[in-house]
């Protein structure tokens, strides 16, 4: 059966000859696997294989047979939203691995989440657009990410309690607590002073509150670039 979706690209592995198996976070159906045939094929005419870089927001027509099936085909595609400067910027190509790794990890369902479909599609669109102050967006993912995947924070105090009570022989200090504090609400796009200690520190600590949650979690190998562009 055809279903008509928005989907985010996280990733591809090489299929037989010219093919790939994408894996698409979708509006319509979570975290799914797709066959694409002929996007590697030195006859092909069009240029597909640039679809699936990181983070491109596509619009997609899918075949779908039943919820057994782990791997699904695509009928149609296309870029929902062209990027003008993620592909090109190193420190925003660095912070879209690391966010494309974050999400492969952490976004396992395979159902419908329309409020965390728009709170990524909104986050890749900021990252997109900014023009500077986005150093910190990784952080700010990552302190409302944590809701929608159910265990999201209320205070600050908590975040710090967490830590403590798990073993962590750091805390936030008055910069991070008010970065923190402000990140929990507020919109992409406020800029909030943290210098690169501080940041590289409340990066782990977030990180290990992750890990706490999620097992599926893991080494995140894209951590080391994204310290060395943001430095």
């Amino acid at each position: 059966m055809l279903h008509k979706t928005r989907g985010i690209a996280l990733s591809y592995i090489r299929y037989r000859e010219t093919s790939i198996i994408a894996k698409i976070y979708t509006e319509s159906f979570g975290m799914q696997s797709y066959i694409v045939n002929s996007v590697r094929s030195s006859r092909s005419k069009s240029n597909k294989i640039a679809l699936f870089q990181p983070l491109t927001l596509l619009d997609l027509v899918v075949y779908h047979k039943n919820k057994a099936d782990s791997l699904h085909r695509i009928s149609e595609l296309k870029c929902l939203y062209p990027f003008h400067s993620v592909p090109f910027l190193v420190i925003k190509s660095s912070l879209a691995l690391f966010l494309t790794e974050l999400l492969t990890k952490c976004l396992r369902e395979e159902e419908e989440n329309l409020p965390l479909f728009d709170f990524l599609q909104r986050a890749i669109v900021y990252l997109d657009e900014a023009e500077s102050g986005f150093e910190n967006f990784h952080l700010h993912v990552l302190t409302q990410l944590a809701f929608y995947l159910g265990f999201g924070l209320e205070t600050t105090a908590d975040f710090s309690n967490e830590l403590r009570s798990n073993h962590y022989p750091q805390s936030p200090d008055a910069s991070q607590n008010l970065a923190l504090h402000s990140w929990l609400t507020a919109p992409f796009g406020v800029v909030v002073a943290l210098d690169r200690p501080r940041r590289i520190s409340l990066l782990n600590m977030l990180l290990f509150f992750y890990k706490i949650h999620l097992d599926s979690l893991g080494e995140i190998k894209s951590l080391d670039v994204l310290h060395e562009v943001l430095s």
